[in-house]
């Protein structure tokens, strides 16, 4: 029973999103493992607060991960 747990700073995804975010992640599993895991696929978007996630020592902020999709 696969668990997919998707971490992602608040905010910086639709609803619209994370649906789809559940629906191809559900669909690469089903490809991988067959349509009888499908029941028993789950996936979690753990929405993390902005600020509350960090790289290389910086604080990363909802602002800044929009800047960096818009290029």
């Amino acid at each position: 029973m696969p668990f997919i747990n998707v971490k992602v700073i608040e905010g910086v995804f639709s609803d619209d999103q994370k649906a789809d975010i559940v629906r191809t992640l559900t669909e690469a599993m089903v490809g991988i493992e067959g349509e009888n895991m499908r029941p028993v696929t789950w996936v979690v978007v753990d929405e993390v607060k902005s600020g509350d996630w960090g790289i290389g020592g910086k604080p990363l902020t909802t602002a800044d991960v929009k800047a960096l999709a818009a290029g």
